[in-house]
């Protein structure tokens, strides 16, 4: 790797960072920010689902877009200025439109997120995807940790809208710094845009279309839970500033460590549908003891345990996506990708807040757990059709040589 690819993959890694932190830095008080002000948990959980109901219709359209261009660049820097408008709009006057917006604008902000993968790919060689993509949802990780981790404490030391602030200059910091990022010009240069013509093999692609399916419960799991309702179940067990921090380090850090090992340690030993699995079951068990956690200290386990098992098959996942995709057709399967997945980070806090209105916040986690339980299903369903298929090609090889 020469200097100036090594000087790119840093500079990347500080933008993406700054990206995630931008957008995360107000989630874990936004359930109680928005409940303080008044607004019902049906209504709660629609903010928390626009989010991923915006990036169900400009994900893929982006990645498409992208492709036919044969850039990625100027949708980093869109990512950047959307950010930035999101927290603005979370402090303008109190009514229910606003942050309902800012949230809308944080899924177009995540939409972008499409151009990150391809662009930090295309930075490795061929057959190097798994360890780009175990890389980047590190760097994912460590964004949203640190955001997570300043939110409380911005919250209890200032004011409820500081970590809004502080994420409108994160992003105006980010966006100066994306201006200095360069494609890899040569691998550029080698591929040719995306085709329409194209579009239909990359979106009958099995692999992809498997981990979407995946992906969509694993993220109606993760929307319901940390990034949903956690922290009003924090906050219910008594949880203050200092508390909410300590919840969102004890399901980050696990998950980053998970991220960067997973490829490295568990994949070799286990195969890729045998970790998925496992995050899944674990996962789905630990969602499901949220909803009786009765004190701090079992809340903050099911945080560890569950931020580790979700470390295990997301990364993953996001790999295979673009596994058996040619290069020129990588940003319209990651936007396809993520465009599906975006579905289960809509209607898994929505049906969750429905339920947690009725029910209490127990019926949003039992609910996340069967999501959980139904993809390990499918990963062990799938898991021997493969095991099948290798079989039969092994004992028609011989008869056939």
């Amino acid at each position: 790797m020469d200097r100036s690819t090594f000087a790119q993959r840093l500079l990347f890694t500080v933008i993406t960072v700054m990206y995630w932190t931008s957008m995360y830095v107000y989630v874990p008080t936004l359930s109680p920010y928005l409940s303080g002000r008044g607004f019902s948990l049906p209504f709660i959980g629609i903010v928390l689902g626009s989010y991923g109901f915006v990036q169900m219709f400009v994900r893929f359209p982006l990645g498409i877009l992208s492709d036919r261009l044969g850039a990625r660049k100027p949708f980093i820097v869109l990512g950047m200025v959307t950010a930035g408008l999101s927290c603005l709009l979370f402090l303008l006057p109190h009514l229910w439109i606003w942050p309902l917006a800012g949230r809308l604008m944080a899924g177009v902000c995540a939409s972008t997120w499409v151009a990150f993968t391809v662009l930090y790919a295309g930075y490795f060689g061929a057959g190097q995807t798994g360890r780009a993509m175990g890389n980047i949802s590190v760097m994912t990780v460590s964004g949203q940790m640190i955001g997570m981790l300043f939110s409380g404490w911005l919250t209890e030391g200032f004011s409820d809208t500081a970590p809004f602030v502080l994420g409108a200059v994160i992003a105006g910091i980010g966006l100066l710094l994306a201006l200095a990022l360069k494609e890899p010009r040569e691998r550029r240069r080698e591929q040719p845009g995306m085709s329409f013509a194209m579009i239909k093999n990359v979106v009958r692609t099995k692999t992809l279309i498997q981990v979407s399916l995946l992906s969509i419960l694993a993220h109606g799991v993760l929307f319901i839970t940390m990034f949903g309702f956690t922290p009003l179940k924090a906050e219910e067990i008594g949880a203050d500033g200092l508390g909410l921090t300590v919840v969102v380090f004890a399901f980050m850090l696990p998950h980053a460590f998970a991220s960067l090992v997973t490829a490295r340690w568990f994949t070799p030993r286990f195969g890729s549908w045998g970790t998925i699995g496992t995050g899944f079951i674990v996962s789905a068990i630990c969602t499901g003891a949220m909803a009786y956690a009765d004190s701090f200290g079992m809340l903050v386990a099911t945080q560890a345990l569950n931020g580790f098992a979700q470390g295990l098959h997301l990364p993953l996942l996001l790999g295979l996506a673009i596994r058996d995709v040619e290069p020129a057709g990588r940003a319209t399967a990651m936007g396809l990708y993520q465009a599906l997945y975006a579905i289960g980070m809509f209607s898994g806090p929505f049906l969750a807040g429905w339920l947690n209105d009725n029910w209490g916040l127990g019926g949003g986690f039992l609910f996340g757990a069967l999501l959980g339980a139904a993809a390990a299903i499918l990963v062990w369903k799938w898991a021997r059709q493969e095991s099948k298929a290798s079989m039969t090609e092994e004992t028609k090889t011989p008869r056939e040589a």
